[in-house]
């Protein structure tokens, strides 16, 4: 890589400062790029080899850069792409970037992303490790076998052992309340939209984005505007919510309106309804 791919990332994270700025997130979160954006664009060394040599953790070494925003780095020389940015800018396709790793083709793209809700190669790794992957029509043991070796060459990482507990989330009792604090504002027509290039074709800015922090989370929350979303109506019912802490490490989960069981017609968090069934216990 020569120096021009350390201005390029360095464009890439301003613009994610102005387009957080612009969509009202919080001030911290908008300094946190610019910096980050300022310290690569004045690097004496390529980022690339960095990422290459020493991997995330050479990049977290670099002055201002914290784990999440290095994990961006990463993904921008390996891919020339981030899904975050693409996500906030409503250009992200994510089947295309799912379709990167060896044995994935159009129609497992698509599976994955309209089922589990993956859109980053980080995310696909953790399904590849907690049984959700394994779960999808046509992923055996052996395809299984194939894209963790795949995508841990990709990442640059160890291998995940099974079972490892996935990273902190929110409780559930707080992504309910961004959900809450979301759809009400949809409704109202406070929040800013967005024109998102999938399945929009007038190129209408229609899709309501939240940018919101609570408790030590910083939360960005969206409708599913996905194919699944779309054919069966769901649109403006499921909500996914994308959570960053300080290091802006990135994790994601999905609200839905639950049509079955003890809590038919409650919004609930996806994959885990055992706490939403703990929650709304408490509060009755």
């Amino acid at each position: 890589m020569s120096p021009s791919l350390n201005h390029q990332i360095a464009e890439k994270l301003d613009e994610m400062a102005e387009l957080l700025e612009a969509q009202g997130a919080n001030p911290f979160r908008v300094r946190a790029y610019h910096r980050a954006a300022a310290a690569v664009g004045e690097l004496d060394r390529d980022v690339e080899e960095i990422a290459q040599s020493e991997g995330v953790d050479g990049l977290v070494a670099l002055p201002t850069i914290g784990k999440g925003i290095a994990s961006a780095i990463w993904e921008m020389v390996h891919t020339g792409r981030w899904s975050q940015l693409e996500r906030l800018r409503g250009s992200l396709q994510p089947e295309t970037l799912l379709r990167t790793v060896p044995g994935i083709g159009p129609a497992l793209a698509r599976r994955i992303h309209d089922e589990l809700h993956v859109d980053t190669l980080e995310q696909l790794e953790t399904a590849a490790y907690d049984g959700r992957l394994q779960s999808l029509p046509g992923v055996g043991d052996r395809t299984l076998q194939s894209l963790r070796a795949s995508l841990a060459t990709m990442l640059g990482q160890a291998r995940r052992r099974r079972g490892v507990v996935p990273a902190t989330a929110p409780p559930v009792d707080l992504l309910l309340e961004v959900d809450r604090r979301y759809v009400a504002g949809a409704e109202a027509g406070t929040l800013t939209t967005i024109a998102p290039k999938r399945f929009n074709p007038s190129g209408k800015a229609w899709l309501p984005i939240l940018h919101l922090e609570k408790d030590g989370w910083h939360f960005t929350a969206l409708f599913s505007n996905t194919a699944r979303a779309h054919e069966l109506d769901r649109v403006f019912d499921w909500v996914v919510i994308y959570f960053y802490d300080e290091d802006h490490e990135e994790g994601q989960q999905t609200i839905v309106t639950e049509t079955r069981g003890p809590l038919v017609g409650k919004r609930v968090v996806r994959g885990r309804e055992g706490e939403c069934r703990r929650y709304y216990s408490d509060r009755s």
